[in-house]
Formats: C-alpha cells, sequence, structure tokens
C-alpha cells in the first residue's frame, strides 16, 4: 500500500471527500463486539454513490507477546450502484495508512507557519512511524524526540527518523514542554504527560483510543486547549479524552472549536500562532476508510469495469 499511496495522497483523497460534501456526522457508529479472551471484533461500514466498503478490525491486547500484531482485519471494497465487490485490502495495513493521513490533514490547517522546533512522538509502534514520515512530508522539525514505554523501541525509531534526516532523540514525558508538536500514537489508558506543560502555541494530535474511558491526554489540557474533531457526534460518543473531563465537570460538550470539515471547507479558520494549545483529537472513522481504500484502489490502475 505504501508504494500506490503516500500519506500526503491519503490526506488529498481525505479532503477531496470532504469537499465533495461528506457529512462525517451521518458516518454510522462503530459497531463492537467483545470477544472471549479479552479481545474485540470492530466493524466500520461506509458508502458513497459510487463505493462502499466495510472493515472488519480485530484488537488482540495479547498478540504483541505472541509475536502477533495488536490489529489485524481485512476491507472489502465493493462497487457502490451493484455492490459487487471490488477489492480485499489488508485491514492493519489501510489503518496504519488513513490514520496519519487523517492527522496530515488536521495539521495542514493547524500548524502555525514555519517548521516545528521540537517534535516530540508518544508511542513506538506502527502508527508512530506513519505519522513520524507523515509530518516529515509536511514539515521538517529542527529536533525529533521519541517517548516510549520500551527505550529500545524508542531508540529504533529515533534511528528510523535519522536515516529519513531527521535529528532525533529518545526523551521523556517532560520534553513536552519544549514542544511546538506532540503526536501520542500509543494504546495507552491514561494521560502521557501533564498538560501544564505544555506551551500556549504548541499543537497536540491524540490518535490512539476510542473509547470513552480511555485518554492520552490529562484534563488540564484539553481545559485550556481549543479541540478540533472528525465528527461531533463520534467524538461526543468515543474521544475519552473529552469524555473523561466532561465527566469530571471540567468541560461541557460545547467545548469542541471545531471539526476536520469546518476546517477543510474553511468555515474554521485558525490564525497566526494561536494563544492556546490546539488539540485535533481522531478517533478514526469508517468514511475514511472508505476514501483511502478508494484511493488505494485507484491507484492500483482499477477501476468499477475491471
Amino acid at each position: 500500500m505504501a508504494s500506490l499511496l503516500t500519506p500526503t495522497r491519503a490526506a488529498d483523497a481525505l479532503a477531496d471527500a470532504l469537499r465533495a460534501g461528506l457529512d462525517p456526522e451521518a458516518c454510522p457508529p462503530r459497531g463492537s463486539l467483545p470477544v472471549p479472551g479479552g479481545g474485540e471484533l470492530l466493524l466500520m461500514p461506509s458508502a458513497s454513490a459510487a463505493y462502499a466498503g466495510v472493515k472488519i478490525a480485530g484488537v488482540a491486547p495479547g498478540n504483541p507477546k505472541r509475536g502477533l500484531p495488536r490489529i489485524t482485519g481485512s476491507y472489502l471494497l465493493l462497487d457502490g450502484p451493484t455492490l459487487r465487490p471490488l477489492a480485499l485490502l489488508d485491514g492493519a495495513a489501510l489503518t496504519a495508512l488513513r490514520t496519519p493521513a487523517v492527522s496530515a490533514l488536521a495539521l495542514r490547517h493547524l500548524l502555525p507557519p514555519g517548521p516545528p522546533a521540537r517534535l516530540v512522538i508518544f508511542g513506538s509502534g506502527p502508527q508512530a512511524y506513519g505519522h513520524l514520515e507523515a509530518v516529515l512530508a509536511l514539515r521538517e522539525p529542527v529536533e525529533t524526540v521519541i517517548v516510549g514505554r520500551d527505550r529500545g523501541r524508542a531508540e529504533q525509531l529515533a534511528v528510523h527518523a535519522r536515516a529519513l534526516g531527521a535529528p532525533a532523540r529518545t526523551g521523556v514525558p517532560a520534553d513536552v514542554a519544549g514542544a511546538d508538536l506532540v503526536l501520542c500514537c500509543t494504546t495507552a489508558r491514561e494521560p502521557l504527560f501533564d498538560g501544564r506543560l505544555v506551551a500556549p502555541g504548541a499543537t497536540v494530535v491524540a490518535v490512539g483510543s476510542h473509547e470513552p474511558d480511555a485518554r492520552e491526554t490529562d484534563t488540564a489540557l484539553v481545559r485550556r486547549a481549543a479541540v478540533y474533531v472528525e465528527s461531533r457526534a463520534a467524538a461526543l460518543r468515543e474521544a475519552g479524552d473529552l469524555l473523561v473531563p466532561e465527566a469530571e465537570g471540567a468541560i461541557g460538550p460545547g467545548h469542541i472549536t471545531a471539526t476536520l470539515a469546518d476546517l477543510v471547507s474553511g468555515r474554521t479558520r485558525p490564525a497566526g500562532r494561536p494563544a492556546c494549545p490546539q488539540l485535533f483529537k481522531s478517533v478514526g472513522m469508517a468514511w475514511e476508510d472508505l476514501a483511502v481504500a478508494v484511493a488505494l484502489f485507484q491507484a492500483a490502475g482499477a477501476n468499477r469495469e475491471t
């Protein structure tokens, strides 16, 4: 998939879908089924006039200890008018491409001019690698800091970043104090850092969770940040980063500043360096999978008639 579509082109496909009138608020909720043994089965369908598709994803927290991926699954792409199957894609690889693409699209609109002096990435798995490459295609930070529970894996990502031409080192959560951009790409269920340390003009992206009781950012950050989401409905249903502070009484449901569609359409235009942190909280949505799957299908030289 990486040879067919870059995160930049995938972000373009997402923007095109939004500009064509797609309404993320109308996207069906993610279906979830607990699996005996501690796993979870996710079902994510979406449809447009020309195409339809569904991702069946498994989340198996015990898999890494078995030497297997935590995220598994497949994506079935269908012709819209006839519902004839067109392609079967690796669901985990699709997710690893579309999530950084969503973040990159948001950052096109949220990052102030100029390269970030310091990028801090939490995590050392596939999403961390994908987000690093997506950001490097957008802006080249002066310094990249990798923070991970496994210091060895964090150093491997830092080595990868240096191979891409980005000065990088491993670090600690307190490094967010000097960060212009913070990317949270983990499976954490509790906040990764003290949100009071984040500078007023910094941008934070959190993509690691879609459960109401799991979060990567703390109440202190969310309360003082301008918050952007893919969909208000999805965020208020699944984003623990927002729902936990709301349950604590720290924020209300109206705390969300704007959506990704607002940014892409120009209805909301962040100007210059903001006076408060900016937080983009992504939960991952089925319409994004469909948009990127169609772009991959077309990039492979296929069409609905072949």
